[in-house]
């Protein structure tokens, strides 16, 4: 399937199409002639729409069949609500019972895609400190590192059935419409922005333009299979990251959030904020990824 995307049409399902990536990542494959189904937790009302429910683990494979490739991106968002048990319970049960479900669903095809990309996380890493880490660093110790194990073992049944499998472990994704960006973006604007804690903790960022062109080149690249870091070359502290807002929005960032407010409000995602994570994408440079916006100030820029 080399160049799959990028010569021929092909045909592509993806489950979390209506996320910030999966948006980004349908309307580039669209634009480029690609036939995308999107995968639906309700019935399919179009013709585009396959139903699929990760709890029950149902998939109506019939919609699957023909796909050259599936990009499974469905989760409940991280950061999208206060963590307590209840949701961290939902954060892992949306993932694993989800690529479980998007799995054995393809290996079940009597002629099975030729790639299933699995987005996942950096979150596999844990809190690596000033160390920088890439594919081949051990996963981390913690909550997020935990279900990231077990989410990319859950698409076991996809592996044995001879599928090319690649996790796409993505960086915090730097876009004005949603994510952790998402939330800066209109608080550097009204010159509310400032760093994080300590602000010594590194951030691993991608730009949306290039998390979209990566996931298309690990679609295209049959050597890539198992983890890809998908962040860019140069992870920058939150302490950069706030100067960088700032000179590029041209506003103040005098404000600081320190940690014990940040864990009253954030509750146990608070050291998911305040930890610091120094990933390199090793395996999409080798690959001969280029990216189009590999700093902090063009990748921030490239989203206003």
């Amino acid at each position: 399937m080399g160049a799959m995307t990028r010569s021929g049409i092909a045909r592509i399902a993806v489950t979390g199409s209506t996320g910030l990536i999966g948006t980004a990542l349908v309307r580039s494959l669209r634009a480029d002639g690609h036939e995308v189904v999107r995968l639906v937790r309700r019935p399919a009302r179009a013709g585009d729409e396959v139903e699929w429910d990760p709890r029950r683990g149902y998939v109506d494979t019939a919609g699957l069949v023909g796909c050259d490739a599936v990009v499974h991106l469905a989760g409940a968002g991280v950061g999208e609500r206060r963590w307590n048990e209840a949701y961290k319970r939902e954060i892992r049960d949306s993932r694993v019972l989800g690529t479980a479900a998007i799995a054995e669903a393809v290996a079940s095809l009597d002629t099975p895609p030729k790639v299933l990309l699995c987005g996942t996380a950096l979150g596999y890493y844990g809190d690596t400190g000033a160390r920088a880490v890439d594919e081949t660093a051990p996963a981390g110790e913690g909550f997020l590192p935990s279900v990231c194990v077990e989410w990319e073992d859950a698409a076991a049944a996809a592996e044995e059935a001879g599928i090319r499998v690649a996790y796409a472990r993505t960086g915090l994704v730097v876009a004005r419409e949603g994510g952790a960006w998402g939330r800066l973006f209109p608080l550097f604007r009204a010159g509310l922005g400032g760093r994080l804690g300590s602000g010594e903790q590194y951030w691993s960022f991608i730009s949306l333009h290039d998390e979209v062109a990566a996931l298309r080149h690990v679609l295209d690249t049959e050597s890539l299979a198992g983890p890809v870091n998908l962040t860019a070359p140069d992870p920058v502290t939150n302490r950069e990251v706030t100067s960088a807002m700032s000179r590029v929005l041209r506003r103040p960032a005098l404000l600081h959030v320190p940690a014990p407010a940040l864990r009253i409000a954030l509750g146990d995602f608070a050291s998911d904020v305040l930890g610091s994570q120094r990933v390199l994408p090793s395996r999409l440079l080798e690959s001969g990824f280029r990216f189009a916006f590999p700093t902090i100030d063009t990748a921030i820029a490239s989203a206003t």
